[in-house]
């Protein structure tokens, strides 16, 4: 499943932006709710003029009303960086990204992968053998534990901070949201990294409720745009879970005047994945670019995105869809420019950055 293609074609060069290194955020601000929130309102934005506030994450209750909903990604982070020796007394590593459809057998980037051929046995620093299978799309590769693959993983594994984070000295726990539950991601839905379980207490208690989605993040957050053109990028497949509950909540919230929060990307993803025909559980490919005609989502919880990712570009459709005299690039320029100000203001960018509210 696509979005529409955009006409005139987008290129990948034009949602590239500078960012300083000092901008990437390396450790988590303590406590969680503490980080900053950037508020953009696309209604009230002009092309190139965005319209802004500045808040900290705790004060999120205030651009919130009774009747609101929240949904959230309870995808748990696996612990699913695995140091390996070869046979050969080489270094290896594998990171797991999900089972393949025959449960026997998972996917996974290996390094060095040119070098080793299928069959190969790396030895994991708890004793624990993986044995490395045929190459697959997307330079991935087939493994097979030798026991428990979850097991493995939790006496074996490590957290798989995105390349940009250095400082390694954060807890694990640290990566997950406080309502992670059923493990299968490669990387945290980092917009629910913000939550701590007292604003979201407050939260219910003004009348906003949650509910949740589940989708296993995958390869996609580790690669940037392919090819020249926005429509030359081919999105990896990701699975996802829409409980009955959620598939409940969400027409009765709007119908008693209440928004449709989405905390993430990946929530949108799969919110709209189901509104445009999907299953109430299966993969979704849905790859979101401007323009696109949202059907299922009312306000955006985000992070800030890397240049030339797919993020980025979701981003960019949902502000143009508050802005409907907006061209792509014209949503881009006013995206952009709230960015220009977050790191005028010293916000912190990525994973364990700070975060936006986009209504």
């Amino acid at each position: 499943m696509t979005s529409s293609q955009p006409t005139p074609r987008l290129r990948v060069d034009d949602f590239d932006y500078e960012l300083p290194q000092r901008a990437i955020a390396q450790v988590p601000v303590e406590p969680r709710d503490a980080a900053r929130l950037l508020m953009l309102d696309r209604h009230r934005s002009r092309p190139g003029r965005p319209h802004l506030a500045h808040l900290t994450f705790a004060e999120l209750g205030s651009q919130l009303r009774a009747g609101d909903l929240l949904v959230t990604n309870d995808s748990r982070v696996l612990p699913a960086r695995l140091a390996a020796t070869r046979s050969s007394g080489g270094l290896a590593e594998a990171l797991v990204l999900r089972a393949m459809p025959d449960a026997a057998r998972w996917e996974a980037l290996v390094r060095p992968s040119r070098r080793i051929d299928v069959g190969e046995r790396l030895t994991l620093r708890s004793g624990d053998v993986l044995e490395v299978g045929e190459r697959l799309g997307d330079g991935t590769r087939a493994i097979r534990f030798s026991r428990d693959p979850l097991a493995v993983l939790a006496d074996a594994g490590e957290m798989p901070l995105p390349p940009y984070i250095s400082d390694r000295s954060s807890p694990a726990e640290r990566y997950q949201t406080v309502y992670a539950r059923p493990p299968g991601s490669a990387a945290a839905p980092t917009a629910g990294l913000h939550f701590t379980p007292r604003l979201l207490e407050e939260l219910s208690v003004q009348g906003v409720r949650r509910t949740n989605v589940t989708l296993h993040v995958g390869l996609d957050t580790f690669r940037p745009l392919e090819g020249s053109y926005v429509d030359e990028h081919h999105i990896h497949r990701e699975w996802y879970e829409i409980p009955l509950a959620t598939r409940r909540a969400m027409p009765g919230a709007r119908r008693a005047g209440g928004r449709i929060v989405a905390v993430g990307t990946t929530t949108v993803r799969v919110l709209e994945t189901r509104a445009h025909g999907g299953a109430a559980a299966g993969w979704s490919e849905l790859y979101i670019t401007p323009p696109y005609d949202f059907a299922a989502v009312d306000a955006l919880i985000t992070n800030f995105h890397l240049p030339r990712s797919s993020l980025l570009l979701l981003v960019t459709a949902w502000v143009q869809a508050g802005m409907p005299d907006a061209t792509p690039y014209e949503a881009r320029d006013t995206l952009l420019a709230a960015y220009r100000v977050a790191l005028e203001e010293g916000y912190r960018f990525f994973s364990f950055g700070d975060a936006m509210l986009i209504v």
